[in-house]
């Protein structure tokens, strides 16, 4: 994650950080000619690649260098291994996932698109945080799922999302990793994953709901602009040129667990859920919309992914809502 940038790049820019993935020095001359450009169009177009993450070494009379490789989403590559039946469209820039596959499923788009992003300026997170990220160090996608059944009965959806991000991180042999409740995949460095859900349809259904996920891949060039400590998968092992890779076992997992939810809904990934909810029977602080803080001890979840609580006044449920989970 890094700092929001709400300028959009240019096609060229990308055209030419393409040009430098491999990491390694390309002259402005030689960038130039592939493009078929002039040398100082070249030169302009890489003048604010900062801005979104991107260090660029410039040395006279060897070009441009990017400080480190970036790995590009490949959609052959991803739906290949992912062996899921989607409908994969990757972007390299847009304001919001969320946001244009929500425009994307009011026109109709058909359950099981997913919109990944390389860089997106208005990435949103729940209570209206926003979501940052720079190039190449993380994914940030949408997954579009219709739903025969009505809003009422997807109570409990975004708790499923974390346990289908716990399988799939399993998969890459992340064992570190953990929930919180209701929607962060956490590490014990900070927060690795958030989920962000945005639902349409009526109470009795058919519905449709798109669910957002950004993930850190590599650590934040600034972690301190962004107000909360953060983990990122290449401290466990999975270095960002496995974008590909996880992203496509990201899907095939997500893929499985909706179509499991929606046969038998949360109730049948409760257990699994709890199990690694990084808080369960631990000391917590619930912090309500009017700045109450009210105390408890988390124990587990109801059917509908409600949080149980211990508190001095008996047991209470916490429906996500604007409800914030903290540790004690």
């Amino acid at each position: 994650m890094n700092t929001a940038c709400n300028v959009a790049p240019k096609p060229l820019t990308f055209a030419l950080l393409r040009l430098l993935a491999d990491g390694e020095f390309h002259s402005g001359e030689d960038m130039a000619r592939q493009l078929d450009m002039s040398r100082a169009s070249v030169h302009n177009a890489l003048q604010d690649v900062a801005r979104y993450g991107v260090e660029l070494h410039s040395v006279r009379g060897r070009g441009y260098r990017l400080s480190r490789p970036i790995c590009w989403l490949d959609k052959v590559a991803i739906l290949a291994e992912a062996g899921a039946a989607l409908n994969l469209e990757i972007l390299d820039y847009a304001t919001s996932s969320n946001a244009l596959l929500l425009q994307a499923a009011s026109r109709g788009a058909t359950s099981g698109t997913v919109i990944a992003v390389e860089w997106q300026s208005a990435g949103r997170g729940r209570l209206g945080r926003s979501w940052h990220a720079s190039l190449g160090d993380a994914l940030t996608f949408s997954l579009l799922w219709r739903f025969e059944c009505g809003l009422a009965a997807l109570s409990g959806l975004s708790l499923a999302v974390g346990v289908a991000m716990m399988r799939a991180l399993r998969e890459l042999g992340v064992q570190a990793a953990g929930l919180k409740w209701p929607n962060d995949v956490m590490l014990p460095s900070g927060k690795l994953a958030g989920i962000l859900l945005e639902a349409q349809g009526d109470m009795l259904g058919p519905s449709a709901v798109v669910i957002g996920i950004g993930l850190n891949l590599a650590a934040p060039a600034d972690g301190a602009k962004i107000g909360q400590a953060v983990g990122d998968l290449s401290a466990c092992g999975v270095p960002p040129d496995q974008r590909n890779k996880v992203l496509s076992i990201l899907l095939k997992q997500l893929e499985s667990m909706l179509r499991e939810f929606s046969v038998n809904g949360f109730a049948a990934l409760r257990k699994e859920w709890e199990s690694a909810h990084i808080y369960d029977h631990r000391p917590v602080e619930m912090l309500m919309p009017d700045g109450k803080r009210i105390e408890g001890v988390a124990l587990g979840v109801t059917d509908e992914g409600a949080l149980r609580v211990e508190t001095t006044e008996g047991l209470r449920e916490f429906h996500s809502g604007e409800v914030s989970l903290r540790g004690k």
